[in-house]
């Protein structure tokens, strides 16, 4: 199997099996785009430091068995669901720093399938809390008057039903 070298935006250099960096779409098309040949030299990875790469690559190896997501994402009813696989619960057991930093990865690196488990992570974070407690838990300001509040709620009544 051969390998390809990814260079962080803190310049560290990172060995990684061809197969398991092609997981994003963004290095697949640029190893395609290329001819696949970049044994010789590193493919820059600008909006991803060391530390978060180093997590998504860890994410690919375990993964780089699994199918490729479906074309048609309003097919799948899973994806309606916030379930996540215990090996990627535990992976994403981070702090809130690092699990914002792999959602943004995976998006830049076009990783959809760990992008949804980042997404349904802080859907997960989220479910069943009032608005105060989800501030709470991701450090919110308040900004909203009394009153305003009183509108939000008045104009949102149906939802809480």
């Amino acid at each position: 199997m051969s390998t390809i070298k990814l260079l962080s935006s803190d310049n560290a250099e990172l060995a990684v099996d061809k197969e398991v960096a092609e997981r994003s779409i963004l290095i697949k098309n640029m190893l395609e785009d290329v001819g696949g040949d970049m044994s010789d030299q590193a493919i820059p990875i600008p909006n991803v430091n060391e530390a978060v790469l180093r997590k998504v690559i860890e994410w690919c190896e375990h993964h780089k068995s699994d199918p490729p997501p479906p074309a048609d994402e309003d097919s799948d009813s899973r994806k309606k669901s916030t379930d996540i696989e215990e090996w990627d619960q535990k992976f994403m057991q981070v702090d809130q720093e690092m699990l914002f930093e792999i959602i943004l990865a995976a998006n830049y690196l076009d990783i959809k399938p760990l992008l949804d488990v980042g997404c349904k992570t802080v859907a997960n974070m989220i479910k069943g809390k009032s608005p105060e407690e989800i501030r709470k838990t991701f450090n919110i300001q308040n900004d909203f008057t009394p009153e305003e509040e009183d509108q939000i709620r008045r104009e949102n009544e149906w939802a809480e039903e």
